[in-house]
């Protein structure tokens, strides 16, 4: 079962501490207030009203006329105080009285920080996902921070920008062979021609630094959209399978070896249309594509991949709650293999197997579940440690019901094997009885690798 993330960065408990000072401040005012003491040699004080008059008062009376006008002054000295001290608690923790001097561990740090760089689309954490070239993804971080940068609502750091750029340019121009000779023979032709591309094409680098001179954050938007899409064409060229060895006991499950592109055509269980596309007419039918990602998850993704081939799930129909779109699970567990969990944690180089990854910690995958439309297995009923045969699910993540560092609660829990590229409107539109009409790989079947007869 999930960890609520939210729970080891803000619990109750540390709320009590912070509220537990308020007491404190109380009666330290109070101590220092009755401790004042009074002259006895004067029973009365001259005091000056509001409207500039005088009159002798009580002693007595005076002070209690003080205390009621500090009352209210103390309190809101208390509440300022308090509040301040909880965030600077939250942002840089403090010692408390009484307690113990300890300080957040960078994990926590990423879950709360508005800096995390966790991907927010498929189409990012597609990019990210595949191994290349380490100068082209030395490219591709570059640039990927500049939409970041972009995120900024007034005083854009143009400057940033464009030292960026000029840092990626250096680099596609100083290791041009390196990044050549890693593309396959039979593509050198067209890694050349995206090279041109990247480099001084209508959307390459040089066209990207002019829009930055221009101060134009739209144009810079969109130049750097289609240098990013240009970098991944060309990474894909020089990733064209594994860049690990599976492990001996998994070598006769089907694995997919790169990238496959699966489409699903869905229509409405009670014979109503989905909505019209732009200016169109209602549809009867809704088409779905998913990038089913085998780099960072082959057996998942092999399994799935097989199961559209196998037309498993042709006629089946949807299940849907408010966090995801499931696949029915009665299918039976003759249909698929019962894959290990399959994760692949950032900055590794294969994948772990039935293990969870521990976010609080600092552990993050590849591929998270934080984005919407990422396609997940389903856990296997008989254990965690599996994923289910056959059974997947189209995750709706919405910000509103994640975690701190806006993770899901279930991020590094399921595995993880693509996203929804096209179609993503639709999936708030499908209920439950709608129907997969047909499910079938469009694009990398060839990639598929099927286990050996024996």
């Amino acid at each position: 079962m999930a960890v609520p993330l939210s729970a080891s960065t803000f619990s109750p408990n540390s709320l009590s501490l912070h509220r537990s000072s308020t007491p404190q401040l109380t009666s330290l005012f109070t101590t220092r207030f009755s401790r004042r003491q009074i002259s006895p040699k004067f029973s009365r004080i001259l005091a000056k009203k509001d409207n500039g008059s005088t009159e002798l008062v009580t002693v007595n009376n005076y002070c209690s006329k003080l205390k009621a006008w500090m009352e209210p002054q103390r309190k809101q000295f208390e509440s300022a105080f308090t509040a301040i001290v909880i965030f600077l608690q939250l942002i840089s923790p403090l010692p408390l009285p009484g307690h113990q001097s300890w300080f957040v561990p960078s994990a926590e740090a990423v879950l709360y920080s508005p800096e995390t760089k966790i991907p927010r689309t498929g189409e990012l954490a597609l990019r990210r996902a595949i191994p290349a070239n380490t100068n082209m993804k030395a490219i591709q971080d570059s640039l990927e921070d500049i939409s970041y940068l972009l995120r900024i609502p007034q005083r854009k750091p143009y400057g940033t920008m464009e030292g960026n750029v000029k840092k990626a340019l250096k680099i596609a121009v100083d290791k041009k062979e390196s990044i050549l000779s890693s593309t396959p023979a039979d593509l050198r032709e067209k890694g050349d021609a995206l090279y041109a591309s990247l480099t001084d094409g209508e959307g390459g680098l040089n066209k990207l630094l002019n829009s930055i001179k221009d101060k134009d954050a739209d144009k810079i938007s969109v130049g750097l959209s289609t240098t990013l899409d240009t970098i991944a064409q060309l990474e894909l060229l020089q990733a064209p399978g594994l860049s690990f060895l599976l492990p001996q006991q998994y070598s006769n499950y089907p694995r997919l070896a790169g990238r496959a592109v699966v489409e699903f055509a869905i229509e409405k269980g009670d014979g109503s249309t989905f909505s019209p596309e732009a200016a169109g007419q209602p549809r009867n039918t809704a088409i779905i594509q998913v990038v089913v990602d085998g780099y960072s998850a082959p057996l998942t993704a092999g399994n799935f991949a097989k199961l559209v081939v196998d037309g498993v799930y042709d006629g089946m129909k949807l299940n849907c709650t408010d966090q995801a779109i499931l696949s029915d699970g009665a299918v039976g567990k003759d249909k698929g293999y019962i894959t290990p969990l399959e994760i692949m944690p950032s900055g590794q180089f294969e994948p772990l197997y039935k293990t969870t990854l521990s976010v609080q910690d600092g552990e993050l995958p590849v591929l998270p579940l934080s984005v919407y439309g990422s396609v997940v297995m389903a856990h296997n009923p008989d254990s965690e440690e599996y994923s289910s045969p056959n059974q997947f699910f189209f995750y709706l993540y919405d910000k509103r019901n994640a975690g701190l560092g806006g993770l899901s609660f279930d991020e590094g829990q399921f595995s993880v094997f693509g996203y929804t590229t096209k179609g993503k409107e639709t999936l708030s539109e499908l209920k439950t009885g709608d129907v997969i009409r047909s499910a079938k790989v469009i694009e990398g079947q060839d990639r598929l690798v099927l286990p050996k007869e024996s």
